[in-house]
């Protein structure tokens, strides 16, 4: 047993950014539990993944290039289509993509189940000089050196911690979805399969891009084309009723797919043809079961609690304009890890080490999407030329 082998690490959310975390300080040699309030492995309901350097860099240290490439397709242009489908602006603009699930499994795959706690949801915590205490629903208590709350947009360790920190909307509404290539047109089919695709409207966007098959297929004609399609809807009853599913209860985070009032889904189909281009406009029309996710910003003072850590979403959550979210959230654990590396294993120590330069890294992040928001979503100004709008943790193209 190394230095670190003595350190006890409770991590908490089992999802992308709290495997992460648990792979890189369990790699560093301390013992790691996951704890995951679902009661099964987790399902990304088809969601796209944008793969920066921080998301991949475990697969790149731990089976190069090759494994990056089994969970993961790319695209070579950056493409904008007019309301014709005209293309109005195309560069050379690399990019790999990926689903949540793939990845998700892949990095489950590396972890294994043993340590992986499904159906645990931490209910409150204590910690003193020596030890943090997790207490759950379900009876347990944990006692650990060092807690990490990697537990998404909902982040209970982050309520505990912080309750004045509230989640603010952004003013507009992400509606997603994805649908196979082998079922769209041939025009459509050559526009999208190669391309971080963009379609612009009046106070609209959407995003589209290549990701792998429902079985993980990364056979060129055999991928989903998924996509995000910004829509602004106002704070209040109107977004109180488009985030009440069918069986009429509210859903503050998501309305998941198979879940969406068929009004709304309707309504969302008619827009389309009206607003996007109609490369664009087919996709949403032929997705079965979109689903909806409310953009919201959540932005935090602090970080660091003793011997408790909030990442990812559990700390700053920002809008998917940079395409950094996943990025973020593995970048914060390897963030960590290097900082316990550097302290010798003192928690505290690291802790209030590692603090700064998140802080730093989120709040950036923030005002970059939040003006990049205002200019796909409110101004109208978004140009294709502007490489201002491009995807990136650390900055456009960083």
């Amino acid at each position: 047993m190394n230095e670190y082998g003595r350190l006890r690490v409770a991590v908490v959310g089992g999802s992308m950014g709290g495997l992460t975390a648990a792979l890189v300080l369990r790699e560093l040699g301390c013992q790691v539990d996951v704890y995951e309030r679902s009661p099964e492995l987790l399902d990304g309901r088809g969601a796209g993944v944008v793969l920066q350097p921080d998301t991949v860099r475990w697969f790149e240290e731990h089976g190069g290039i090759a494994a990056v490439e089994k969970v993961s397709t790319g695209s070579s242009t950056l493409r904008y289509l007019g309301p014709g489908n005209e293309i109005i602006h195309d560069e050379p603009s690399a990019w790999r993509f990926t689903s949540w699930t793939a990845t998700y499994r892949a990095l489950l795959d590396d972890f294994g189940t043993e340590r992986y706690h499904l159906g645990e949801h931490v209910a409150g915590l204590d910690q003193d000089a020596d030890q943090v205490t997790l207490r759950f629903v379900s009876g347990r208590r944990v006692h650990a050196d060092l807690v990490v709350f990697a537990d998404g947009i909902s982040s209970t360790g982050r309520r505990r911690l912080l309750p004045e920190v509230r989640a603010q909307y952004s003013g507009y509404v992400g509606w997603r979805g994805t649908v196979l290539e082998s079922a769209v047109s041939e025009e459509t089919f050559e526009l999208l399969h190669d391309s971080l695709a963009y379609s612009v409207g009046p106070s609209t966007h959407i995003c589209m891009y290549p990701i792998p098959g429902p079985a993980g297929e990364l056979e060129i004609g055999k991928r989903h084309l998924n996509y995000v399609w910004y829509r602004n809807v106002a704070e209040g009853p109107e977004l109180d009723e488009l985030l009440t599913d069918k069986r009429g209860f509210p859903c503050a985070v998501s309305v998941h797919p198979g879940m969406v009032q068929d009004r709304y889904v309707e309504e969302l189909r008619a827009a389309a043809r009206e607003l996007l281009a109609p490369a664009a406009a087919e996709i949403v029309e032929r997705t079965e079961e979109p689903f909806i996710q409310p953009v919201l910003d959540i932005e935090v003072p602090r970080m660091a609690f003793g011997r408790v850590a909030l990442t990812g979403d559990a700390a700053f959550a920002a809008r998917p304009h940079a395409a950094a979210g996943t990025a973020k959230a593995a970048a914060d654990a390897w963030a960590l890890a290097a900082a316990l590396r550097e302290t010798g294993g003192d928690v505290v120590s690291a802790l209030a080490k590692w603090e700064p330069g998140r802080l730093e890294l989120g709040h950036s992040l923030l005002s970059r999407v939040r003006a990049m928001g205002t200019r796909y979503q409110v101004d109208g100004t978004a140009d294709p030329r502007d490489r201002s709008l491009r995807f990136g943790l650390y900055g456009p193209d960083r």
